[in-house]
């Protein structure tokens, strides 16, 4: 069965894939870096499963997600950069005044790690994003050096899964998770 990547538009596959396992919890959702902190702090529970919700229906999406058939296998926010937190974060360095789109969070389901999703996702992210016109996309993943990286944290990717997808560093980041800096790597889509 092949993998094909679509635009996140129904919400319990988005659920499925990023949903918090507590549904009171103040956390994922996928919304910290796309709604910014304040926002994002002050949802709890079910707000923050509506807040998903009405993003499925806007255009454009809130990322994409990677179907095995019919099942929601992996999930990749993806999103203009200056619709989410990263415009004004002051840890992840502006390259140019290219209106870019972000790509920062990534996550496939148990049972299906180790099978290409995240080539499929980051792919599909970048063909999501050009449809849409992007002059460029970025990525903030981890420099981990071929180092382990921790499951909770592996949800920035690695430099060398943003290499194998062509992005080049663009610029180092004051950004720095699980003990690895996040560079910003950077793949022109005109």
């Amino acid at each position: 069965m092949s993998i094909e990547v679509r635009p996140a538009t129904v919400f319990e596959d988005v659920a499925a894939l990023v949903g918090p396992k507590n549904p009171s919890s103040s956390s994922c959702f996928c919304l910290s870096y796309r709604i910014g902190g304040a926002e994002s702090r002050a949802l709890q529970g079910q707000a923050r499963a509506d807040r998903m919700r009405a993003l499925c229906h806007q255009d454009p999406e809130p990322g994409v997600i990677a179907y095995l058939g019919d099942e929601p296998v992996g999930w990749a926010a993806v999103h203009p950069r200056r619709d989410t937190s990263f415009a004004s974060n002051r840890l992840i360095p502006h390259v140019d005044d290219l209106d870019v789109w972000s790509l920062w969070c990534f996550r496939v389901r148990p049972g299906h790690r180790k099978q290409g999703l995240m080539h499929a996702l980051i792919e599909g992210a970048v063909a999501h994003a050009r449809e849409r016109g992007a002059p460029a996309i970025e990525g903030y993943p981890l420099d981990n050096e071929g180092a382990k990286v921790n499951l909770t944290m592996a949800y920035a990717g690695t430099r060398s899964l943003f290499e194998s997808a062509g992005f080049v560093k663009a610029a180092d980041t004051g950004s720095v998770l699980d003990g690895f800096p996040r560079v910003l790597m950077r793949l022109d889509l005109r």
